[in-house]
């Protein structure tokens, strides 16, 4: 490999270490001729299946820009670690390469990513389905929300705010009225 530096076309490789869970190799270089030192990455190039798209069966290559992207915005502003979103598009990588398939149609992509997003945090889910699924109404939003607390064990359903769910096991628990905060006083300004 050529050196950055000098651009002399030998270089030693002196350290090599697996790097982004095994899937990367980490290599720190030195220059034969100016002694800098530098590091490379390697990773294995595989070709994506072209995605399909359900509504006009155009082709285009896998992006995982926007793979990202679409995630990203459905997980905005939720406390949900960098790390396990890129664990999360690691696994729909997989997927893909594992499918063995040239062309895969978006729609096998799009329930992927909402399996990842219902392991990630299910708001980031319910964003994401009610714009995948179109939802037109409170209705779909209502079924989807159902069908998150029916997987939930029961500890966590205690857990859970009862906002949108009408008879919901968690309204039903709550014998405890609901407090009231207390009000402060309005703070007086002294004049000067």
């Amino acid at each position: 490999m050529r050196c950055p530096y000098c651009l002399h076309p030998n270089t030693r490789v002196i350290d090599s270490r697996f790097a982004g869970e095994g899937e990367q190799v980490r290599r720190r270089r030195e220059c034969e001729k100016c002694r800098e030192r530098f590091t490379t990455y390697e990773t294995v190039e595989l070709n994506m299946p072209r995605i399909v798209k359900a509504r006009d069966k155009s082709r285009e290559t896998f992006s995982e820009e926007k793979l990202r992207a679409g995630m990203e915005r459905a997980l905005r502003k939720r406390a949900v670690e960098t790390d396990r979103v890129d664990a999360a598009i690691n696994n729909i990588k997989r997927k893909l390469r594992a499918s063995g398939l040239r062309e895969l149609p978006s729609s096998k992509v799009g329930e992927w990513v909402m399996q990842e997003l219902r392991n990630l945090d299910h708001v980031a889910y319910v964003r994401f389905a009610s714009v995948y699924h179109s939802f037109e109404d409170v209705t779909g939003f209502l079924e989807e929300i159902a069908a998150l607390e029916n997987e939930l064990p029961p500890e966590a359903k205690r857990h859970q705010l009862a906002l949108a769910l009408p008879g919901t096991e968690a309204q039903q628990d709550s014998s405890e009225p609901r407090r009231r905060p207390k009000s402060t006083p309005p703070r007086r300004h002294r004049a000067r």
